[in-house]
């Protein structure tokens, strides 16, 4: 399994769901997960431990308010960590924003814009093009296309 997307909440699904319709269109395999970093911890642990026991290349977390998802999965990981802020706080996702991009020196986590599930895709797909050529000619056509 190459990509595994995990969220804080079912709630999340919809911009899940625009990731997962990338990851379709490049013909990548991945896996998504529902869980929270803060209600069951243990279970997020054994997640990102099968995921690397499996093979996986990256990794993409989304949450909103706090958003510590993504802090959470790039610390017990030295596999690259897309981070996925959400809005629907108060304070529109710029909550979330702060917490994702905002990581402590030596655990970084990539991180798209607020609600921007499309481009958390593309760029877990720009990761593994680096070593797959069909990943990377796809992408090309896919800009091509874009600019059409």
């Amino acid at each position: 399994m190459e990509i595994v997307v995990i969220a804080g909440s079912k709630s999340d699904k919809s911009h899940v769901e625009k990731v997962e319709d990338i990851l379709e269109k490049f013909h990548v395999e991945f896996k998504v997960h529902y869980c929270s970093a803060h209600r069951d911890p243990e279970r997020l642990a054994k997640i990102i431990h099968d995921a690397e026991t499996n093979g996986v290349q990256v990794f993409i977390a989304a949450a909103g308010m706090a958003a510590h998802l993504p802090g959470v999965v790039a610390s017990k990981t030295l596999i690259p960590v897309i981070g996925l802020p959400l809005g629907g706080s108060a304070l529109g996702g710029v909550d979330a924003l702060y917490s994702v991009v905002q990581m402590p020196k030596g655990i970084p986590v990539a991180t798209v814009g607020i609600n921007v599930a499309q481009n958390a895709a593309y760029l877990a797909l720009q990761i593994l093009a680096l070593h797959d050529p069909d990943i990377a000619s796809q992408l090309r056509a896919d800009r091509d296309a874009q600019k059409a």
